[in-house]
């Protein structure tokens, strides 16, 4: 086909497409045919020979890496929850305040504005066990006599990270349910009031079924982002100590410029993608499943 041919807006999109193809679709194919190669980093030479399913074999067999995915799954769990009960108790608080919302609507939005970079910094320096802030507040308060190694326990450690991830990421659930708290029709509250059900019943029967969506979308957009954690965990502890907090991305990581094993790794990432994809799709089939309530009873 000529390119005379072709339709001006195919013609105007081309250029766009060739840059995603480049940027987007060669990496990705790249990167996927790696996967079954042994290739490494200290020898390019390796990315040409095919071993066909080893890498995988090898990633399903690694008990290393089914840790690292379970305790994934477990901080997504944790963090997801967490989020989500205070960005709710964020939106409520702020649905009610009847001078400054704006600002408080401005505020609510400062932990976005941090890289996860920076995040990951500004919490290493609060949980150090020497200087760190939490600890000189604690003992100042004589609420403990020595310094808590927060990022040196292995438990304390994987609290510590995700403290940092839910201080930064809780604005998106704020936000989002804050959306469906002001669209949210005042006639079905009004009508409860009048019934005379409790504050409890009308946001159990009447509000809650209307934020669902809202709580569903923050979920969808979060787990992928929580699932690919990576910036936060390593500058907060690298993956340690003694791998007690290496989650799925860190041992990507680890292993592709580490070990300079790149098609092991790759391997692993797509696994890891695979994660994502199921998360997501959970958190869809909920989201329209709360959509269809929503039409039935409203």
């Amino acid at each position: 086909m000529k390119l005379s041919r072709l339709s001006a807006p195919v013609l105007l999109l081309f250029p766009a497409f060739l840059v995603l193809a480049a940027v987007v679709v060669v990496p990705l194919a790249l990167s996927f045919y790696s996967s079954f190669t042994p290739f490494r980093l200290t020898k390019p030479e390796s990315l040409y020979v095919f071993i066909g399913l080893r890498n995988y074999i090898t990633v399903i067999s690694s008990w290393d890496f089914w840790v690292a995915f379970g305790r994934t799954v477990l901080f997504l769990t944790i963090a997801l929850n967490a989020e989500m009960l205070l960005g709710l108790g964020l939106a409520l608080l702020v649905s009610k305040a009847v001078r400054g919302q704006r600002l408080l609507r401005t505020m609510m939005m400062f932990p976005m504005m941090f890289s996860p970079v920076l995040v990951g910094f500004q919490f290493k320096f609060l949980f150090n066990d020497n200087i760190g802030l939490i600890n000189n507040g604690l003992q100042a308060l004589g609420l403990t006599d020595q310094a808590i190694p927060w990022l040196i326990n292995g438990n304390l450690a994987l609290f510590s990270i995700t403290v940092a991830e839910v201080w930064s990421s809780t604005s998106v659930f704020a936000i989002l349910i804050l959306a469906g708290l002001l669209a949210m029709p005042r006639d079905p509250i009004e009508a409860a009031h009048v019934d005379g059900c409790t504050p409890l019943q009308t946001f159990r029967y009447i509000t809650w079924p209307y934020l669902m969506p809202f709580a569903f979308i923050a979920m969808t957009i979060r787990s992928l982002d929580v699932a690919r954690a990576y910036d936060i965990v390593k500058i907060m502890t690298d993956g340690g100590p003694a791998k007690r907090t290496e989650l799925l991305w860190t041992l990507v990581g680890r292993t592709a410029y580490g070990d300079a094993r790149m098609g092991l790794a790759n391997a692993m990432a797509y696994f890891a993608i695979v994660l994502s994809i199921l998360f997501t799709v959970y958190f869809f089939r909920k989201l329209a499943a709360a959509r269809q309530q929503i039409g039935a009873e409203w």
